[in-house]
Parts: structure tokens; sequence; C-alpha cells
């Protein structure tokens, strides 16, 4: 895995990681990685130093500096975590056969795209769950 420190095309600077560099240049060139603040898709990496750790207290005012963890606490707050049934779910509320509601959950690439490709608004999350609930 390696993190980087990513720039979109309004300045917005966030983090995120990624299995590898090339793992992240075949995203970008996809479509897949956006700015977690506006959403945008022009996304570069920015210049990177090493972190090196001093301590839980560092690491824990840097999460409160991220507008990612801000991100992360809001959907955990706000929406309900529907683990793989995400893509169902999701559908559902689309064709009103369930009651809409604010969910957030796993899908696959191809679960993911017929939903975009079907006008289901949905939108990926820069983060994954801290433990798995489904």
């Amino acid at each position: 895995m390696i993190r980087y420190t990513l720039r979109c095309s309004d300045g917005h600077v966030f983090d995120s990681w990624f299995q590898s560099a090339t793992a992240f240049d075949g995203l970008v060139a996809d479509g897949h990685v956006s700015c977690a603040i506006c959403g945008s898709q022009q996304v570069e990496k920015t210049l990177m130093a090493p972190e090196v750790a001093t301590g839980a207290s560092r690491t824990e005012e840097k999460a409160e500096e991220n507008p990612l963890a801000e991100l992360r606490r809001e959907v955990e707050e706000n929406a309900t975590y529907v683990g793989g049934s995400f893509a169902k779910k999701a559908r559902e509320m689309h064709e009103g056969t369930a009651p809409e509601t604010s969910i957030w959950g796993e899908a696959n690439v191809s679960e993911a795209r017929a939903l975009i490709e079907d006008g289901v608004p949905v939108l990926p999350l820069p983060f994954k769950p801290k433990r798995k609930m489904q």
C-alpha cells in the first residue's frame, strides 16, 4: 500500500491510499479517483515527504485537520452501513421499491458501473469501513 497526497484542479489537498503506484495510475486513467472535497476528477500527486511516527497525539491531531476524517465522521453518523448489499439497496431505493434513506456500503466494479449507467445517484467514498459489519 502507498499513501499519496493529492491535489485537485481547484487546489484542494487530501490523502488517499492505493495498492501501488501502478494501481493509482490506472484508477486515475479510468476516472475512479476524485477529490474528496469537491468531486473533481482532475487530480494529481503532490510533492510528498515520508512521515515519521512521533506518537499517537500527532496522529489524532492530523485526523482532526483532515477533511477525509471529517467526511468519514459525517457518513458514519448520518448514513446506514449496508455492507455488500449496497448495490441492491441503492437500486431498490432508485426504483421506488424501498424507502429512500442515506446508505453506504461496498460494491464491486461491475455493480458500481451498472448503477452509474442506470442513473442511480452513487459516489465512491475515499475510505473503507473501519470494520466489516456484513
